[in-house]
């Protein structure tokens, strides 16, 4: 079933996300910019380089070419395109893709400012199916670019931006995924009943019950099997398939019920690409 979202909130997260970004970035050092981040080869720059080539994708850009042969983590042919665009840059300076980001963010701010509430609930392709809305696929642009600003913040030792609306929207889209991660990446037995409980800057609480298939619910039929407490930003880096950042407490993550079970939920919860 298609998702709708509200074009005008979804378009402010992408804007303040992309403005969070170039405050993060804008007084880097070439040194700063090659700092290593969580993900496998990506410095900052990559980060950037990452998040400029999907606008200029969804802008109408032709695909950069790109020598990625070398590259023997990639597994679908999402992260190889996402590679290319990365690749494409490897020699430029970060200040300059730091400025080719500002640019394609300033064109795709004024492209989603001419679109209509019509226009975001139209059917489009989107990275998690083909049967969702355009909005669908910019909620998952606004939580992809919250996940890249946050791999940069930790690389560079700055604190979380704790905003609770893009980290509340980053959640929504998560939820999506949860019946796939309890059931199929951590194979929680059936009749399993798992509840999330998020603290920090958000506190929700998640509920997936394993019946025929894994499936959010909103209230389980019984007690939890599995009661997972965590933050809410240790919980988006866990799902997102990211290291937990040096200022994430692990003594904030706590498991109730079966313990067994519990820790293997927890060393698969990730479900991006």
């Amino acid at each position: 079933m298609p998702t709708f979202v509200d074009r005008d909130q979804t378009v402010g997260l992408l804007k303040r996300t992309w403005a969070a970004v170039d405050d993060l970035c804008a007084e880097l050092s070439e040194a700063e910019f090659l700092s290593p981040t969580c993900l496998p080869g990506w410095t900052v720059k990559d980060q950037l380089s990452h998040m400029l080539g999907t606008e200029e994708m969804l802008a109408g850009r032709p695909m950069p070419k790109a020598d990625i042969s070398h590259l023997t983590h990639l597994r679908n042919d999402i992260a190889r395109a996402n590679e290319l665009w990365v690749e494409a840059r490897r020699a430029q300076s970060g200040a300059e893709v730091l400025n080719e980001f500002r640019a394609i963010t300033q064109e795709r701010s004024v492209a989603l400012d001419s679109m209509s509430q019509a226009d975001f609930d139209a059917p489009s392709w989107t990275p998690a199916g083909a049967d969702e809305t355009y909005g669908r696929f910019m909620r998952i642009r606004a939580y992809d670019c919250f996940m890249h600003e946050h791999d940069i913040r930790a690389a560079l030792g700055r604190p979380d931006r704790d905003e609770t609306d893009p980290l509340n929207s980053a959640l929504d889209e998560v939820a999506t995924g949860l019946g796939f991660i309890v059931g199929k990446k951590a194979n929680m037995p059936q009749g399993s009943r798992i509840l999330f409980n998020l603290t920090g800057a958000v506190s929700r609480s998640f509920r997936v019950e394993v019946a025929s298939r894994a499936a959010v619910v909103e209230s389980l039929s019984a007690p939890p099997t599995v009661t997972v407490d965590i933050p809410a930003m240790a919980f988006l880096r866990r799902t997102g398939g990211r290291e937990l950042a040096a200022h994430d407490n692990l003594a904030e993550v706590h498991l109730d019920g079966d313990l067994t079970l519990g820790e293997q939920l927890l060393s698969n919860l990730a479900f991006t690409i």
